[in-house]
């Protein structure tokens, strides 16, 4: 997965915010966070989770997924899986390590199922996999 680049994103919530005409704390309050908090995360001094991300993505009236790529968590994409992902990460009923858990075995899945296009199917690759281990 792509880096989080926590400067860029800081700048891009703020020039956002401001495209919204919200002061700092409108904002803050409008997504549940604290004034100091969202601050921080505009100067690129905090890491905001997925669920802040949601929560400031609603109060500015833009998608989440949008600030998924911009932190980097998402890669930018045509569609694929992109609202998946995005469910993934909102999701505040499992923790950040099963997201990232379930995000690799979708991506394992979407590798997967890309090879056949290049050769053998994926049953005839597990098959022949075995098969050189008896040898």
């Amino acid at each position: 997965m792509a880096s989080l680049n926590v400067g860029s994103l800081g700048e891009y919530i703020r020039e956002q915010r401001r495209n919204a005409q919200y002061s700092l704390r409108q904002l803050a309050e409008a997504a549940g966070v604290s004034n100091p908090y969202l601050s921080q995360i505009e100067r690129g001094l905090r890491k905001p989770s997925a669920e802040i991300l949601q929560q400031i993505a609603k109060a500015l009236r833009i998608s989440a997924e949008t600030l998924y790529v911009q932190a980097g968590i998402l890669e930018e994409r045509r569609g694929e899986g992109l609202e998946l992902r995005a469910s993934i990460l909102a999701d505040p009923l499992i923790n950040e390590r099963q997201k990232q858990a379930l995000l690799a075995v979708y991506d394992a899945f979407l590798k997967e199922n890309a090879a056949p296009a290049s050769g053998a199917t994926t049953d005839d690759s597990a098959t022949q996999n075995t098969h050189r281990e008896d040898r």
